[in-house]
């Protein structure tokens, strides 16, 4: 396990402050301010891992903070640390404006203890107060229960919501100085694919990296690529990746000798692309110092349709094996690579990842399938979590292979799990369960291979996309579900009307009768482009504190209202949880633009 990007990963400063009055009061208060830290830093140690799978680390400041002085110094020490987000504890009174933290790019949260001896909520409300005059969002975190003085067990409400703001805030704090990689440009006119450059830097602090597809044919001709492990990624390509029908017009068949070149392609394209995103010691090592350092990307987009696609091998198999928490190195973080480019849905697929440790579903949100629909063209009817209708989500792509769902939870059920707790044989049986058909030539003229399953089971997921609105900026939909497993007979059918060769999950929205989520249709009618980021787990509530931290307003979300958390700030903008989340966000401007 280890961190593939340039850049160490960002640790989580704990800052205990105290009432700074010498002589009797801070003297009393010293060792039960200080354990309320430590019993922070070690829950944090404990339960949270970056996606790459090492343990988190927190830093405590040296000394209790009292004042300026020592605010200063902790301040000093979480640089020289590389603290990426900042949580303040306290029992007691402090003096609020003289101990805060005042770095405007650290996500920020206040936790103060519920406790009748002494008023760490007083402190709380003073801090808040003080943060929210400054302009500097700040989350609180105020536990329902009164705890004894000097108890350091931390409630379960008061660790949901330090697990919640610190997952967040550490995606704040890995997306900084990272890299999108586009790998080609605009890709048939979808406008996510259309890299908008400032809304990258301004609200992800993440810049843009452009390198034509040509790039690729490059390295290709000029073996500007590990040649050990290509052999070894195609001995493991023809062992693993089974060659489905193919359906293709006899009139657009090709011989197997051609479909072989075509794997041959693939597979050098995989582990270029790759490269391009994370760099290579191998490629150095052959002289190819600068393609060899990559591009610090944490995620990034191919273009394909149709420049390359109209004479190249598609990149389905490329996107596929990237995305998945495996290859032929054997299992390992998954990477983020959107299909057509769509840097829009390439986001929210990082941000999934950042917050749930797991490989992310790219699909195109292609049909609503209601009840009757359903029962006319299949003569068979609904039921279970599918009984009021679906929503088929399809894409030729970048799908995980993790979305066959053969991985098993703890209770032995569907799952797509953190690459460190999946087993060879879970990810055996997602290879096994998927095939790999001849490209639709039609649609791919230079062909490839369509990674081809259906997600078995039923699977929590949460779907997202950003999409930007001209004179608002950007916006986030969020549909918290289930992937539902059909009929057989009902399963052909409807597939048979689309593209039989792609692979298929079966989605079902919560829905509440009201807004976007009435029924399954109007969630369906209200989504804002052709793409979703399907993300393993209802990770909703998470998504709607991440984007709070970014300054990205939320227009869609089926997360009940009890589980949403932002910073306090959000209640002097209207009682209107979602109203004030837009009012909000526009006062703060995005996190790294200049106002």
């Amino acid at each position: 396990m280890a961190n593939r990007l340039i850049g160490d990963l960002p640790k989580v400063g704990i800052r205990p402050v105290i009432d700074g009055r010498e002589n009797g009061v801070r003297e009393s208060l010293e060792d039960q301010v200080m354990d309320l830290a430590k019993a922070a830093a070690q829950f944090i140690e404990e339960n949270l891992r970056f996606p790459s799978g090492e343990k988190v680390e927190c830093v405590i400041a040296d000394t209790c903070i009292g004042g300026v002085a020592e605010a200063a110094m902790c301040a000093n020490k979480f640089k020289k640390e590389g603290v990426g987000v900042s949580l303040t504890v306290t029992p007691c009174w402090c003096y609020g404006t003289e101990v805060m933290d005042t770095d405007p790019l650290l996500p920020k949260a206040v936790w103060g203890f519920n406790g009748t001896e002494r008023p760490g909520a007083v402190y709380l409300a003073a801090a808040l107060a003080g943060y929210t005059q400054k302009g500097l969002p700040t989350f609180g975190i105020y536990g329902r229960d009164v705890q004894d003085v000097g108890d350091t067990t931390i409630p379960a409400d008061v660790q949901e919501k330090i697990v919640r703001f610190v997952k967040a805030g550490l995606a704040v704090a890995q997306m900084n100085g990272k890299s999108y990689l586009s790998i080609g440009y605009s890709s048939m006119g979808i406008a996510g694919s259309m890299v908008d450059s400032d809304f990258f830097q301004d609200y992800l602090g993440i810049r843009t990296e452009f390198v034509d597809s040509t790039e690729i044919l490059r390295r290709i001709d000029e073996e500007i690529y590990d040649t050990d492990e290509y052999e070894k990624a195609l001995a493991w390509t023809r062992k693993n990746c089974k060659e489905g029908t193919d359906r293709n017009k006899p009139e657009k068949q090709v011989d197997q000798a051609r479909k072989d070149v075509e794997w041959e392609t693939v597979v050098k394209m995989t582990l270029i692309c790759r490269d391009m995103m994370i760099g290579n010691d191998k490629v150095i090592e052959k002289g190819y110092r600068e393609e060899g350092l990559g591009r610090n990307a944490i995620m990034g987009g191919f273009q394909g349709q149709r420049q390359w696609t109209d004479y190249q091998p598609n990149a389905d198999y490329t996107e596929a094996i990237l995305n998945s928490s495996f290859d032929w190195n054997g299992i390992r973080q998954a990477f983020v690579l959107a299909t057509e480019n769509d840097s829009l849905n390439a986001v929210p697929m990082l941000l999934g990842h950042l917050l749930s440790n797991t490989s992310q579903i790219f699909s195109d949100v292609r049909t609503y399938w209601s009840p009757d629909a359903v029962r006319r063209v299949s003569g068979k009817e609904l039921n279970g979590l599918a009984e009021n209708g679906i929503i088929h989500l399809i894409n030729s792509g970048s799908t995980t292979l993790d979305a066959t769902a053969q991985q098993r939870d703890a209770e032995g059920k569907p799952a797509m799990k953190a690459f460190w707790e999946i087993t060879e044989e879970e990810a055996q049986k997602c290879l096994d369960n998927t095939f790999w058909p001849q490209a639709d030539r039609e649609y791919f003229r230079g062909g490839g291979f369509s990674s081809q399953f259906n997600t078995e089971g039923e699977m929590p997921v949460t779907m997202s996309r950003i999409n930007l609105v001209k004179g608002v900026g950007p916006v986030l939909q969020i549909a918290e579900g289930w992937t539902v497993e059909l009929d057989s007979d009902i399963h052909e059918v409807l597939t048979e009307r689309t593209n039989p060769t792609w692979p298929t999950t079966w989605f079902v929205p919560r829905i509440n009768g009201k807004g976007a989520f009435k029924d399954v249709y109007s969630v369906m009618a209200n989504w804002g482009a052709n793409h979703g980021a399907i993300s393993y787990g209802h990770i909703g509530a998470d998504m709607i504190t991440l984007a709070s931290m970014l300054r990205i307003p939320v227009c869609m979300h089926n997360v009940s209202e009890e589980n949403i958390f932002r910073p306090s700030a959000w209640a002097a903008f209207g009682e209107d949880k979602e109203g004030s989340d837009y009012r909000a966000c526009a006062n703060y401007g995005s996190l790294y633009g200049i106002k």
